[in-house]
């Protein structure tokens, strides 16, 4: 199992904008339309990585626990669907009933959307405030697979928590890492 660290875009950073089909409505959706009031927390993740794998729970339960507090959540995949067939739409749509994901899971198939955020591994985490500003980017929590840790999404918790109270974010934000990116 490879493992990839994030890249850490640089804090303050505005979310580059998109426009994606959400492979379990197959409707087109907008950053702009699934903002969230208070924030909105976009990850990189996809079907098949073991570090996603992992932590699928906890992010069908961040999105139960904060999207009623204003915070939005969307996933995005941005793999190569065709040396990597488990990561195609459909099975995206899969994916997201059999983890009870409410929130949207957007395919970018040119991968134009992970290189404007510069996602570099599956999970990748960006927390941006009700303007769009980069706040938070870095790990769920420190758990990975076989290392028996809990997953409690601490990291995204703390910034989440921080972020809805009006505190300021902690600035020491650790990489998340996973599988990285599988480019074209």
């Amino acid at each position: 199992m490879a493992r990839t660290e994030s890249n850490m875009l640089p804090l303050g950073t505005k979310a580059p904008d998109f426009t994606l089909i959400d492979t379990v409505d197959n409707s087109k959706k907008s950053l702009n339309e699934l903002k969230g009031l208070n924030g909105t927390l976009v990850f990189f993740i996809c079907n098949h990585c073991p570090f996603v794998i992992h932590i699928n729970g906890e992010l069908a339960q961040l999105a139960k626990d904060y999207i009623s507090k204003g915070v939005n959540c969307i996933a995005i995949s941005s793999n190569d669907i065709v040396n990597y067939p488990q990561d195609r739409p459909e099975l995206m749509q899969k994916n997201a009933i059999d983890n009870d994901f409410i929130f949207p899971y957007l395919y970018d198939e040119t991968q134009a959307v992970a290189k404007a955020y510069d996602a570099a591994c599956t999970p990748d985490f960006f927390l941006f405030d009700n303007d769009l500003k980069l706040v938070y980017t870095g790990q769920l929590d420190d758990s990975r697979p076989g290392n028996g840790i809990p997953v409690t999404g601490k990291g995204i918790r703390n910034a989440i928590e921080a972020l809805i109270n009006n505190h300021s974010v902690d600035t020491n934000q650790k990489p998340s890492m996973g599988c990285g990116i599988k480019w074209k």
